[in-house]
């Protein structure tokens, strides 16, 4: 039997939607016949991906993917993707929140900017989309929101930490304010994806192993060691689970976080 999403005519914005995790959402939304409006910094990195995720094949001939160039630590440039989107498809049914990124490094090597420019892209900017959109989402009496967050928010790392900070306060307000959203049919759930296929992931094994004073190659061969499964997360893995979240097979699911590491995490 197969799975029928039902998720095409839908509208979907996807944050950090030109590259890895948003890019491979934001493609299998596109090809489930959903509106995409793809939300990063970088223009011709986001010109690169509206390309790719066209050339993807949808049963939806009259659905339309676009860009929003946006500097996400910002509020205007929040609400300038939010309004385009209601502007240009007349409504907002999902929101995947994937844009952010941390440093890693000793923590004592670290200055307060690094912390703050964690929590101001990732937990603040995750924060302030929810909040925009679940208007629109109330007056549909329906909304699905899906926070991509990371396994250190569970398990801290010594050399992650504005990132490991960034994701438990995350794991916290998504949990937090799902009993709020569920009194109007607004689902959210978090996915914590382990060590991913990605070049955010490829820059992070860099800055560790220099704090750690190793090879990258010896970094990675640790890495990998430690997941039972004994393989990295590939990005359309993240993007499968999260079209099942977002459609209405997952309608009795709200705030959950489903970790998806080879089973990397420790405890129960």
């Amino acid at each position: 039997m197969g799975l029928d999403l039902n998720l095409s005519g839908k509208t979907a914005i996807v944050t950090g939607g030109s590259a890895g995790i948003g890019l491979a959402t934001a493609k299998g939304l596109y090809k489930e016949g959903v509106n995409v409006v793809i939300a990063a910094r970088s223009p011709s990195t986001l010109e690169e991906a509206i390309q790719e995720i066209k050339n993807a094949p949808s049963p939806n001939s009259q659905n339309e993917v676009i860009s929003i160039n946006a500097d996400l630590t910002k509020v205007e440039d929040i609400e300038k993707v939010v309004l385009g989107t209601s502007e240009k498809f007349g409504r907002i049914d999902i929101l995947i929140n994937n844009a952010g990124s941390a440093r890693a490094g000793s923590f004592l090597d670290l200055e307060d900017e690094v912390f703050l420019d964690a929590w101001h892209l990732k937990l603040l900017g995750y924060i302030r989309f929810v909040r925009l959109v679940v208007p629109y989402f109330k007056q549909q009496g329906d909304g699905r929101i899906v926070n991509i967050i990371g396994g250190a928010g569970r398990t801290p790392r010594p050399n992650f930490l504005p990132g490991g900070t960034t994701n438990a306060a995350l794991l916290n307000f998504t949990r937090g304010i799902s009993k709020e959203l569920a009194q109007n049919n607004i689902r959210i759930n978090a996915i914590s994806p382990g060590l991913t296929d990605t070049r955010r992931a490829k820059t992070l094994a860099q800055q560790n192993a220099q704090s750690l004073g190793i090879s990258v190659e010896e970094y990675n061969l640790q890495a990998v060691k430690g997941i039972p499964l004994g393989k990295i997360v590939q990005p359309d893995e993240i993007a499968a689970l999260a079209l099942f979240l977002v459609s209405d097979l997952a309608s009795s699911i709200t705030g959950t976080e489903i970790q998806v590491d080879g089973g990397a995490t420790p405890g129960v």
